[in-house]
């Protein structure tokens, strides 16, 4: 039975997100709003590193199903239209703009009209065939109008992860759509045309809004960039320090992790922010900020993953056949399910660091910036004093191809505790890919990670003498 209940998975995992479809794109014209006065696409400047703020602007409704009580939802509007394109790129897109509208009401579709509906800002993630991920930024609400409506989400398809930044922006199309669908539209064609800015620099763009006249909208990026797509205050809000921690050693031996939780938004954010805990590594694997109903088979995978799943939905995964997984609740802040060694598989002495630096100081912190940074910083440490050594266990070919030496790697480590941890994290794919990247590399990234390796090498190198001076 649970092979039968993992393979369908499977199969609608790769069904509705990854395989081409044949035949000719969707025609949603006759649900779709129009945008005003475009007779043909405008063309994008090029610019340095080829990044763009973003590459869709979606509405999608809830649309009754014929017979049915049951709503779906579609898109209704889409900015821009893609034109001439390729064959692959055609299936490329129409793969794209079907799986989405999953995505933005993952609740399921039993809907009724209301009259009040809190606002939700919440995210998501897409993988591409060849393993790289466009982010959803949405934003749910009611639409504009009197009496009983149901909700609407505003989407916005982008390869950059900036979860600040596309808030304000939606922020800004949620104010033109109430005047008009017809003013969003030259908001974004001039974002649209932006350069997306270095980390630390400001856009501005130059919007007519009727009524109120010329607005000009800045829009500043980060300057520690490797935060820019995360913000931990909801993780904070919702766990321990020490219970973070534990999610932590889950996720860096690349465990099978689930959270629970009620609100779109605090679920997308902690799942983020879980994510954002690995750097300077990458989670490659399965990652699902929030689980549409339809795919919820996904926590029965034999795979790792990280997934978030509505509360509503609690008993269904509670039910399914699942091993070796730590099952969170944000609302209660428990776990209901875990492995049972998560407070043993990181190195005791730098889990009492960990937890110590997070301890320290949090009454001063006053920024979503600030508060990034306290959290993080404890966790790229560790990552430092346990791996930071790897760029002098790189051994070059005179053609600058680089080979890892993972045995005298590991035996580099003084640290008995260091050394079993380090042996076991060297074999997930965490590392693996961090590793391929820099046998490619004829010098060490010049990044936040690199900086916090050089400090600590100088620190070391400064607490020597004393030392000796000392004896």
């Amino acid at each position: 039975m649970e092979g039968q209940v993992v393979g369908r998975a499977f199969r609608l995992l790769r069904r509705r997100l990854l395989q081409p479809r044949a035949g000719p794109p969707q025609d949603n014209s006759r649900e779709a709003l129009k945008e005003p006065e475009r007779a043909q696409e405008h063309p994008l400047p090029n610019f340095a590193g080829g990044q763009h703020f973003f590459e869709y602007l979606l509405v999608v409704s809830l649309k009754k199903k014929r017979s049915e009580d049951d709503y779906e939802p579609i898109i209704t509007y889409q900015f821009p239209k893609r034109e001439n394109l390729l064959r692959g790129q055609q299936e490329e897109e129409e793969r794209l703009l079907k799986a989405i509208p999953l995505f933005c009401f993952p609740d399921g579709n039993e809907w009724a009209s209301l009259t009040e509906y809190p606002r939700e800002t919440f995210s998501f993630v897409l993988t591409n065939v060849d393993g790289s991920r466009k982010i959803g930024y949405c934003r749910r609400l009611l639409p504009a109008g009197p009496g009983p409506r149901l909700p609407q989400v505003y989407c916005i398809i982008s390869c950059i992860g900036c979860f600040g930044l596309f808030s304000k922006i939606l922020d800004e199309v949620e104010k033109r759509h109430q005047i008009s669908m017809a003013v969003i539209y030259p908001f974004m064609q001039g974002l649209r045309e932006a350069a997306f800015p270095a980390p630390g620099k400001t856009v501005t763009l130059k919007s007519f809004i009727p009524d109120s006249g010329t607005e000009f909208i800045s829009l500043t990026r980060p300057l520690d960039s490797h935060l820019e797509h995360v913000d931990f205050s909801s993780l904070l809000h919702c766990l321990s320090f020490e219970q973070i921690l534990q999610i932590f050693a889950s996720a860096v031996l690349e465990r099978k992790i689930i959270f629970l939780a009620e609100g779109l938004s605090t679920l997308s954010q902690c799942i983020h922010a879980a994510a954002a805990l690995l750097y300077p590594f990458s989670w490659a694997h399965t990652y699902i900020p929030v689980v549409p109903e339809s795919l919820l088979a996904t926590v029965c995978c034999p795979t790792p993953f990280m997934v978030g799943v509505q509360m509503r939905f609690q008993q269904e995964v509670m039910d399914s056949p699942m091993e070796e997984v730590l099952l969170v609740n944000l609302c209660e802040g428990t776990f209901l399910m875990s492995v049972g060694d998560e407070k043993d598989i990181l190195p005791p002495k730098l889990q009492d660091d960990i937890l110590d630096s997070l301890g320290q100081g949090t009454s001063e912190l006053k920024t979503a910036e600030q508060i990034n940074e306290h959290v993080s910083g404890p966790f790229v440490q560790f990552f430092v004093k346990t791996v930071g050594h790897y760029a002098s266990y790189i051994k070059r070919e005179a053609n600058g191809q680089g080979h890892f030496q993972e045995r005298s790697f590991c035996k580099a480590l003084t640290s008995k505790t260091k050394r079993r941890f380090v042996k076991k994290f060297v074999k997930t794919q965490l590392f693996s890919l961090f590793i391929q990247e820099a046998e490619k590399s004829k010098n060490p990234p010049a990044g936040y990670f690199q900086q916090k390796i050089l400090e600590y090498e100088e620190q070391k190198k400064q607490k020597k003498p004393r030392e000796k001076t000392v004896k």
